[in-house]
């Protein structure tokens, strides 16, 4: 297996990294990672760079089957949309890409791994990329509902609010990315949940970052806390 990190967990959200790869370890799973791992291409391609987009692309695709890995495992949801759908259009490849909470779904069914119970109450995110654009909806929540409480957010599923980040919204405009963040951050605190879960290295940069600037943005300040969905995991299998 191939654990293909993302720009954005890589750069600036590496706990999410080791969080996946102690429960890899945990779980005895064989993994490598790309020693110059570069982009997927999401960003480039979802601005309209489509020609930059598929050079960098083409690249990354090489060094992956130089790899020889047969499964690719991402935490990002823009990654895995990328890698599974957008190189499959583009060139005519299939990967065999698996999200992060598609293998832990399958360890803690398996019992390869073993998660306690978390005296929490949990929200979820669905990622554009993870879930209207792959349909991936029920992993997340059953990995939540095997050790926690999980409420639902008003808008979920395919009616999910967008985290504001995506599409070049958070480099090109960052206020707008933050005030449509604090909006889905609201959505989360209705529900009177202690933590916002999602799957999306992105998702997780910028509601983050709203919740962290509230109060210098002269807005309530928040005490939800976001994590990634392997964070949650790591956090009930060491408790």
């Amino acid at each position: 297996m191939l654990y293909f990190r993302g720009c954005v967990v890589r750069e600036k959200l590496p706990g999410i990294s080791h969080a996946t790869e102690k429960i890899l370890n945990l779980a005895g799973i064989d993994y490598t990672l790309l020693d110059n791992e570069s982009c997927c291409g999401s960003f480039l391609m979802r601005t309209g760079f489509k020609k930059d987009a598929e050079e960098v692309m083409k690249e990354n695709f090489q060094a992956i089957l130089a790899s020889d890995e047969k499964t690719v495992l991402v935490s990002c949801a823009g990654c895995y949309n990328t890698l599974k759908n957008d190189y499959k259009s583009l060139f005519d490849v299939e990967l065999n890409v698996i999200h992060t909470s598609e293998l832990i779904k399958d360890l803690i069914d398996g019992n390869r791994i073993q998660v306690k119970p978390i005296e929490k109450t949990v929200t979820y995110h669905d990622p554009c990329h993870l879930g209207r654009h792959s349909g991936i909806y029920e992993e997340p929540r059953d990995i939540i509902k095997t050790s926690t409480e999980l409420v639902e957010m008003v808008r979920n599923r395919e009616r999910s609010r967008c985290c504001g980040a995506g599409s070049g919204v958070k480099s090109a405009f960052p206020e707008l990315a933050l005030d449509v963040a604090d909006k889905r951050i609201q959505d989360a605190e209705e529900t009177n949940a202690e933590i916002l879960v999602t799957t999306c290295s992105f998702c997780i940069l910028n509601l983050k970052n709203a919740v962290e600037t509230r109060e210098n943005r002269n807005k309530k300040g928040s005490d939800i806390k976001v994590m990634d969905i392997t964070e949650l995991v790591l956090l009930g299998i060491e408790q």
